[in-house]
């Protein structure tokens, strides 16, 4: 029986082929960037942000004002109370949402211009999560019948300039 040498000899190199591999990469990249999908992502929202200075002309005739909701926070940040126009609502979402609907109705049709623009005032230090339940508040309901389809009440959300902290 014969026994192999394990020994390599030093002058034994094993040389990698650059090329096969370098194709594979470019083959890979092209594939995955002609399969790529762009998905809208959940919960996209019409928002607009302060702007840094104020616009200057007249506004819009046809454009109704906007309704404020004022939500202010205890001093550690929690939701204290809804405001809509003058009235006090509390702190109860589902209160905020009902008259949001009756305010606007469900009976118009998307991209309508009888819609009207929604003002959030919230207070500096509010938490975050307070927001979002306010935006989720007055931008829709899920239709009863359908669960799957989801009623627009307003579209057009926007942000009062931040205040500082007293």
């Amino acid at each position: 029986m014969r026994v192999r040498n394990t020994e390599r000899r030093s002058d034994d190199k094993v040389e990698l082929q650059m090329t096969p591999m370098i194709d594979v990469v470019f083959q890979l990249l092209i594939f995955f960037i002609f399969t790529f999908k762009v998905v809208m992502p959940e919960g996209d929202f019409n928002v607009k942000m302060p702007a840094t200075a104020p616009m200057e002309g007249l506004p819009d005739p046809e454009q109704l004002p906007p309704v404020i909701i004022r939500l202010t926070a205890d001093s550690n940040g929690n939701l204290a109370n809804i405001g809509l126009g003058q009235n006090r609502l509390g702190r109860d979402f589902r209160t905020l949402h009902s008259h949001i609907r009756q305010l606007v109705g469900d009976d118009l049709g998307p991209g309508s211009t009888g819609r009207p623009e929604v003002e959030l005032d919230c207070d500096y230090n509010l938490n975050y999560e307070n927001v979002i339940g306010a935006i989720n508040a007055i931008s829709g309901r899920i239709d009863p019948s359908n669960p799957k389809n989801i009623i627009r009440i307003i579209e057009k959300i926007r942000f009062a300039p931040p205040k500082q902290p007293r």
